[in-house]
C-alpha cells in the first residue's frame, strides 16, 4: 500500500475482499475521514484486531510506527531476544490450517523467528496491505458530543472512528535512564528496544550493560562471548529459571499439532495462560527431602513451569514462598565459582514471583567468564558517564569503567 504522509487505508465493509480491492481515503493535515475503527500497532494484538475487523465487515485505518510488522519483535532486536512462552503456546488460535502449516524450530523461538512467523500471519492472511507503515500517532482524544475518537498522526492527518484499538503493548515506548553525562559519551550506546536493525559488532571491544532485568539477562551471556571484556551494572539482582531451550524433533513437532486443540483449550483456563496451572498440593505439607525432589525435578524441565505449575501455595503463603527462593538461591551459589561475586547475584528483599520473573540460558555462569565484571550499584552507584565510560561510587570509593568505543544500555 501506499505510505505517504497524506493516505491511509479504509478497508470496506466486507469481510472477503482482498487487498486489490481496498478503498484509500485521500486525507491532508487537518481533513478527517471516518472509520468504524484505528488500530495502531502492527505487532500480535494489531495483526489480529485487522482480521477480526475485517471479518465483522467494519472499516478501518491501521497504524504502526516501523516499517514493518512485528510489533515488540521488530523493534527488540538484540542479541539474545526471544520469547519465554513455548512456541505452540506463543502464537495465534484462531486458525487451524495455520496451526498446523507452520512449524516452530525449537522450545523457545528467538526474535528472528517468530518476526518471520508475523510476516507469515500477514502474508497468509492479507494483513500488511491494511497498515500505514513507518507512521506514528501524536494524539487520541475521545469527544464526547460525537462519541467518536479524532486520532492524529505526526503528519497531521486526522481520522475520525468509534472504536480505537492501541495495540502497542504494555512497554512499548523505551525508557532510556535519567543518567547524568550520557549526553557526553563519544562513542556509541544502544537501548534493547531500539536495536539497530543491521546488528552490532562487538568482538575485541570493551562493553558496559546497565540493567538486569529480562532483556539484560537474555543479552549478557550471548555479548560475554563475543566482546573483549564486559561489564554488568547491576542495581538489583533477580531470580531466574533455565529455559533449557532445545531443537524441536519432527516427531515432537508432530505430537504438538496432533494435540494443539487440547493445549490451547488447558492455555484458555490456565492462570497464566500456560499449558499447566498450579497443583493442589502445598509445598508446606511435604517434608524437605520430598520437597527438594521434587523443585529439583522441575527445575531440570525448564521454563515457568517451575514456578508456575507447582505448588499452590508458592505465592500465596510467604513460608512456601521463602522455601523456593531459597532453592533458587543455593542454584546461584553453585553456579557461581566466587562466593563475592555469587552474592550480589543474589537476590533479597523481595518474593520470588513478585518482579517478572525471566528465563536464562547460563546467565549466572557467564559471571564465571575472565572477561566479565560485575558492578554492585547498591555498593557503588553511577554518579555519572564520561566522555569515555561510567564513574561509579563516591569518595574514597571512587571508580571508572572505560569503554572503547561502545556502552549498551538494555
Amino acid at each position: 500500500m501506499n505510505s505517504t504522509a497524506n493516505t491511509f487505508l479504509l478497508r470496506p465493509r466486507s469481510a472477503h475482499l482482498s487487498s486489490t480491492e481496498t478503498n484509500h481515503a485521500i486525507a491532508g493535515p487537518g481533513v478527517a475521514a471516518t472509520v468504524d475503527a484505528v488500530v495502531i500497532g502492527a505487532g500480535f494484538a494489531g495483526l489480529y484486531a485487522t482480521y477480526r475487523l475485517r471479518q465483522l465487515g467494519l472499516s478501518y485505518a491501521a497504524f504502526e510506527q516501523g516499517a514493518g510488522v512485528g510489533g515488540t519483535w521488530y523493534w527488540n532486536r538484540y542479541p539474545g531476544a526471544g520469547s519465554d512462552s513455548e512456541s505452540w503456546v506463543y502464537s495465534y488460535t484462531f486458525s487451524e490450517e495455520l496451526a498446523q502449516a507452520w512449524t516452530w524450530s525449537c522450545r523457545f523461538p528467538g526474535q528472528a523467528e517468530i518476526r518471520r512467523y508475523l510476516e507469515h500471519v500477514a502474508e497468509r492472511f492479507d494483513l500488511r496491505a491494511a497498515f500505514q507503515f513507518n507512521t506514528r500517532i501524536t494524539r487520541a482524544s475521545y469527544e464526547e458530543a460525537s462519541a467518536r475518537w479524532r486520532v492524529v498522526t505526526e503528519q497531521g492527518v486526522e481520522v475520525c472512528a468509534r472504536y480505537l484499538i492501541t495495540a502497542v503493548g504494555c512497554l512499548s515506548a523505551a525508557q532510556v535512564p535519567s543518567i547524568p553525562g550520557l549526553e557526553q559519551f563519544k562513542a556509541s550506546w544502544y537501548h534493547t528496544g531500539q536495536w539497530p536493525h543491521e546488528g552490532v559488532d562487538f568482538t575485541g571491544l570493551r562493553v558496559g550493560v546497565v540493567g538486569t532485568g529480562s532483556s539484560g539477562i537474555q543479552c549478557i551471556p550471548v555479548i560475554a562471548q563475543q566482546c573483549a571484556h564486559l561489564t554488568v551494572f547491576q542495581r538489583t539482582p533477580n531470580f531466574s529459571i533455565p529455559a533449557r531451550n532445545a531443537p524441536l524433533s519432527a516427531a515432537r513437532v508432530g505430537e504438538l499439532k496432533r494435540k494443539i486443540k487440547q493445549i490451547r483449550e488447558t492455555c484458555r483456563w490456565s492462570t497464566i495462560g500456560q499449558p499447566y496451572d498450579w497443583q493442589d498440593a502445598q509445598a508446606l505439607k511435604l517434608d524437605p527431602e520430598a520437597l527438594q525432589e521434587r523443585f529439583e525435578a522441575d527445575w531440570q524441565k525448564g521454563g515457568f513451569e517451575w514456578l508456575f505449575g507447582s505448588f499452590r501455595d508458592l505465592l500465596a503463603d510467604p513460608r512456601a514462598n521463602a522455601l523456593a527462593a531459597n532453592f533458587v538461591r543455593e542454584k546461584i551459589r553453585s553456579a557461581v565459582t566466587d562466593p563475592a561475586v555469587a552474592r550480589k547475584l543474589i537476590p533479597s528483599g523481595y518474593p520470588i514471583g513478585t518482579k517478572r520473573l525471566p528465563l536464562d540460558a547460563n546467565y549466572f555462569e557467564t559471571f564465571n567468564r575472565d572477561n566479565v565484571e560485575l558492578v554492585d550499584l547498591r555498593e557503588t552507584p553511577i554518579e555519572e558517564i564520561t566522555a569515555a565510560g561510567i564513574r561509579t561510587g563516591c569518595k574514597p570509593m571512587r571508580s571508572m569503567h572505560w569503554f572503547s568505543p561502545r556502552v549498551l544500555m538494555p
